[in-house]
């Protein structure tokens, strides 16, 4: 009985640290798509931005939410090497899944959405702080 006691233990465990670290890159996905709806107001060109300069954006702009989390929280959630792969590959995808339901909800409401509003662009940003954290945290 005290096996599978530590078995659940291990597993809820588990599920935390993923839980964890997906909060944390929906967090900063909001974040960011806060501060971009505020600056790109301003500075609304007539004509758009190129679909693969503004994908470049926001890798940029992941890889540096990336580097603030670690700056902030240098340990990571999830301490076991395959879990960090599979947290690599999934977060990510569950972010820009947020972020695009985000946008749905955002057009629903009649607001104007951003390019991070979908998955492609959520997906890119995620992945990027993802690798981040994955390369630099401990």
């Amino acid at each position: 009985m005290e096996f599978i006691a530590e078995i659940f233990i291990q597993i809820v465990w588990t599920i935390l640290q993923f839980l964890g670290e997906l909060l944390l890159q929906a967090v900063f996905g909001f974040i960011v798509e806060v501060i971009g709806r505020s600056v790109t107001e301003p500075f609304r060109h007539p004509k758009p931005v190129h679909p693969w300069l503004a994908a470049m954006g926001y890798i940029i702009f992941g890889g540096l939410a990336g580097a603030i989390s670690v700056w902030i929280l240098p340990t990571l959630f999830i301490t076991a090497q395959w879990l960090r792969i599979a947290n690599l590959v999934l977060t990510p995808l569950v972010t820009g899944v947020m972020m695009d339901r985000l946008g749905t909800w955002r057009e629903g409401k009649g607001q104007a959405t951003i390019r991070l509003d979908t998955f492609a662009y959520g997906y890119l940003f995620a992945f990027s702080m993802a690798l981040m954290r994955f390369k630099w945290g401990h």
